[in-house]
């Protein structure tokens, strides 16, 4: 059981940290970093405000998954249907998201839940503007982080009944790059663009990696639970 939990840990953690490297949460982490260092003034605040950017990332998906996952179980019939069917479930749901990270299936799905007199009204509000522009970016949802939220945290947090602790990892995930280069230029760096170039390099490596990975897993768990061979 504590291998289980340690293992979906680290898998939410890391679901977290692909979504932020991805093409188009990297677009709005380069958008947030832009914005951090406006006006914020003293290496300290800016580190600061990555922080709160990241805490509010983690408290949006959180709260999403609350909303999502607790409620559900709350409901006694969808409960015990979740209970008896989410590992027959979880593996081709893996194997769905295996295939879109490997780009053998697409879809189209996005949110858009920032704007730009709202992100300039948070911008004036000062430092505790970052937690909500956080919030503001982890709610605008493109294909990718779609894919991993709701087609792999999702599942993961119901099968562990876990609303609040992998959401969180997930969270912290997606604001690590955020919080790594508020602290590079809290500490005077000036090859942030080169790092956010290298990231990208790491995701067209990683993305597949990690879909490969998904789609064996999807088999695997598919072949136990629902067709109940023994290996």
């Amino acid at each position: 059981m504590t291998e289980g939990i340690l293992l979906a840990a680290g898998a939410a953690l890391w679901l977290g940290i692909l979504a932020s490297i991805s093409p188009c949460p990297l677009a709005t982490n380069i958008a947030a970093v832009s914005w951090l260092t406006r006006g914020l003034g003293s290496p300290v605040r800016v580190f600061a405000a990555g922080a709160l950017y990241t805490i509010g990332r983690a408290a949006a998906y959180v709260a999403l998954a609350f909303l999502l996952v607790a409620s559900l179980a709350s409901v006694p019939q969808i409960s015990q249907v979740l209970q008896t069917h989410i590992n027959r479930w979880l593996g081709p749901i893996l194997i769905l998201v295996g295939m879109f990270l490997l780009g053998l299936v697409e879809f189209r799905f996005s949110t858009q839940a920032s704007g730009g007199k709202l992100e300039q009204k948070l911008q004036e509000s000062g430092l505790w503007g970052a937690g909500l522009l956080g919030v503001l970016f982890a709610l605008s949802f493109c294909p990718v982080s779609a894919a991993l939220y709701f087609g792999s945290l999702l599942p993961l947090a119901v099968q562990h009944n876990s609303s609040l602790g992998l959401p969180a990892l997930f969270g912290i995930g997606t604001g690590l790059p955020v919080l790594a280069f508020a602290w590079l230029l809290a500490a005077g760096a000036r090859s942030v663009s080169a790092v956010f170039d290298r990231l990208s390099a790491v995701e067209r490596f990683a993305r597949p990696v990690t879909g490969g990975v998904f789609v064996a897993v999807g088999i695997y768990l598919s072949l136990i639970h629902i067709y109940g061979v023994q290996l």
